[in-house]
C-alpha cells in the first residue's frame, strides 16, 4: 500500500544505504521527499572522502568540459545523482521513478510541518561500528565548493526555535487534556447510569 508521500529525514544516514533503499522504493511507484540531505553520512574519514571526490572533479571530458559529466556540489544534488545511478532513469519508467523524488537542504516549508520518517536499513549507528570514521556531507559539499552552508545552518536554527515553540505548546495542551478527562471520569454521568453504564 502507498503512502501519499513519504518524508525522510536524512540525518545519520549512510549516503549509499539511503539511496538504494530510496531507489527501490521509487521505482515501486512511491513519492518520497529527503530533507536534510547536508547531515547525511559517508562512511570513511573526510581526507579520503575528500581525495576521492577530487579524483572525480577531475573525470571530464577533454576537449568541451561543458559535455560532462556534471559534477554538482550541493549534498542535495549529490544525493540525487546517486539515487539517479540506481535507477534506469534514460527509459521512461526510470524518468517517472526519479520524478516522484524531491531533495533538499534543511527542512523548507511545508516538510517542516510534516512527520518524518527513518530508513533504518541505512543508519549509521546500527550499520557501522562506534570506531569507524564518517563524514559529514555538508562538509565535504562545503569543501568542494558549495556556497550555502551557512544560510542553511541560519534557516535550520531558525526552524529549530519555531519547533520547540510548537512542541512546547503541544505538550501543554495534552496535558490539559489527560486533566480534563481525569475529571470526567470521577464525575458520575447521571443519564448514562439509567441506561446501566457505570
Amino acid at each position: 500500500m502507498m503512502q501519499k508521500t513519504i518524508v525522510v529525514d536524512a540525518r545519520g544516514h549512510l549516503f549509499g544505504r539511503l539511496a538504494s533503499v530510496v531507489a527501490k522504493e521509487l521505482l515501486s511507484g512511491q513519492s518520497i521527499v529527503i530533507v536534510r540531505c547536508e547531515e547525511t553520512l559517508r562512511s570513511g574519514s573526510f581526507y579520503r572522502n575528500k581525495l576521492r571526490y577530487l579524483a572525480f572533479l577531475r573525470k571530464t571530458v577533454n576537449t568541451n568540459p561543458l559535455r560532462g559529466p556534471q559534477h554538482l556540489r550541493a549534498p542535495s544534488k549529490m544525493l540525487w545523482r546517486a539515487i539517479r545511478g540506481m535507477i534506469p532513469h534514460k527509459g521512461a519508467r526510470g524518468k517517472h521513478a526519479l520524478a516522484r523524488l524531491k531533495v533538499f537542504e534543511g527542512i523548507p516549508p511545508p516538510y517542516d510541518k510534516m512527520k518524518r520518517q527513518v530508513v533504518p536499513a541505512a543508519l549509521a549507528v546500527t550499520k557501522l561500528t562506534p570506531q569507524r570514521k564518517v563524514t559529514r556531507l555538508g562538509r565535504l559539499s562545503h569543501e568542494m565548493g558549495w556556497k550555502q552552508q551557512a544560510a542553511v545552518a541560519t534557516l535550520e536554527a531558525k526552524r529549530k526555535v519555531r519547533s520547540a515553540s510548537f512542541y512546547k505548546t503541544k505538550q501543554e495542551r495534552a496535558a490539559l487534556v489527560a486533566k480534563a478527562k481525569a475529571i470526567v471520569d470521577q464525575k458520575k454521568i447521571p443519564i448514562l447510569e439509567e441506561y446501566g453504564y457505570q
